[in-house]
C-alpha cells in the first residue's frame, strides 16, 4: 500500500516516517519538499494527492502555535480545518483512507468531576486552536471517507518545539523556572503515537487496502495517568539529572497558578483523555506518562554519549 504522509520534520511526522515504513511505501511531503504539499494551498493539496494516488493519507501536519492562533485565526483554520476537509475529499476520489491527528483541546476542560474525556463526551474548545482542530474533525466526518481521527495530548519528543525541549533549555539557562501547576493532562511521547498508529493500521489493512470497517472514527491516543505541567517539569528535571543531561546547577522549579502566567489563548484546566476505546478495539494500551518519559530520556542520554 502506498502511503502519503503529510509532514516530514514535525515531531510526530518524523517518527511516522520510520513506523509506517513497515506497513507500506511511505512518501513524506511538506511545503519544503520536492514536490511540495502546502496545507495552506488547496490546489497544492489536490495536485499532490492526484499525482501520487495513495491508498492511505496520514495527515501529521498542523498549525500548532496555540497562542498565535488567537491572532492568526484564518491561517489556523486554513491548515487545521479547511485542509483536512480537502484531504478527505481527495482521498475519497482516489479510493484512499485518511488518518488525521487532533487534540485534547477540543474539550472545555472545566468539568467538576475530573473524569478522563471519552470520545463521545461533549466538546467545547476554549481557544482558536481548539476550534480549528474540531472543525477539521467535523469536515472529515462530513465527507464520509474511511478514516481514523486520533486525538492526542501534550506531545513531546526529540524534535520540534515542545515542553520537554523548552524545559531542558530553560533549566540550563536559569536559576529558577516558574511552571503552571493547576492544568492537568497526560504527556505523550511522539514515538508512541507513531508506533500505535502503525499497529492500528496493520490491524485495519486487508489485501493491501485500508479497510477500517466498523472500527473507523475517533480514538483517544495518549499516555496513561495524569500530571500538571509543574509535575511534568519536576520529573524532567529529576530524570535528566540522574542521566547526566542537566548540570547540578539546573534551575529550581516553582509551582504557580495559571493566573500568574497569563497567555493569549485560554487553556483547559483538565484535558486527560480516556483510551478505553483504543484498548477495546485494538488491544492497545499506552504506558504511564512517567514511564514513557524515562524511555525518551534514556534515548537522549544514549545519543548524548555518542
Amino acid at each position: 500500500m502506498k502511503i502519503l504522509l503529510i509532514g516530514r520534520e514535525g515531531q510526530v511526522a518524523w517518527e511516522l516516517r520510520r513506523s509506517l515504513a513497515c506497513v507500506g511505501e511511505t512518501i513524506a511531503l511538506d511545503r519544503r519538499s520536492t514536490p511540495a504539499l502546502d496545507l495552506t494551498d488547496p490546489d497544492s493539496i489536490r495536485a499532490s494527492v492526484r499525482q501520487i494516488r495513495p491508498g492511505l493519507i496520514v495527515n501529521a501536519g498542523a498549525y500548532t502555535a496555540v497562542d498565535k492562533a488567537e491572532q492568526e485565526n484564518d491561517l489556523a483554520f486554513r491548515v487545521n480545518a479547511l485542509a483536512p476537509g480537502i484531504l478527505a475529499e481527495e482521498a475519497l476520489n482516489v479510493g484512499a483512507g485518511l488518518i488525521h491527528y487532533s487534540t485534547d483541546y477540543v474539550f472545555p476542560g472545566d468539568g467538576d468531576d475530573d473524569a478522563p474525556y471519552r470520545e463521545d463526551d461533549p466538546v467545547g474548545p476554549q481557544n482558536a486552536y481548539g476550534r480549528s482542530k474540531l472543525a477539521g474533525e467535523e469536515a472529515i466526518r462530513q465527507v464520509g471517507v474511511p478514516h481514523f481521527i486520533l486525538r492526542t495530548a501534550w506531545v513531546y519528543g526529540r524534535r520540534g518545539q515542545n515542553f520537554l525541549l523548552t524545559m531542558l533549555r530553560l533549566m540550563r539557562e536559569r536559576e529558577l523556572v516558574r511552571v503552571v501547576d493547576d492544568q492537568y493532562g497526560a504527556p505523550t511521547w511522539s514515538r508512541l503515537i507513531a508506533e500505535a498508529t502503525a499497529l492500528m493500521l496493520a490491524k485495519s489493512t486487508a489485501n493491501g487496502r485500508f479497510e477500517p470497517g466498523d472500527r473507523q472514527g475517533i480514538y483517544h491516543l495518549s499516555c496513561d495517568g495524569q500530571t500538571s505541567w509543574h509535575g511534568f517539569a519536576c520529573n524532567i528535571r529529576d530524570y535528566s539529572l540522574e542521566k547526566g543531561l542537566l548540570p547540578e546547577s539546573a534551575a529550581r522549579l516553582e509551582p504557580i497558578p495559571s493566573s500568574e502566567y497569563p497567555t493569549p489563548a485560554r487553556r483547559p484546566k483538565y484535558s486527560v483523555l480516556s483510551n478505553k476505546r483504543l484498548f477495546e478495539e485494538f488491544g492497545l494500551a499506552l504506558p504511564d506518562w512517567d514511564q514513557t518519559l524515562r524511555f525518551c530520556l534514556d534515548e537522549f542520554a544514549y545519543r548524548t554519549k555518542d
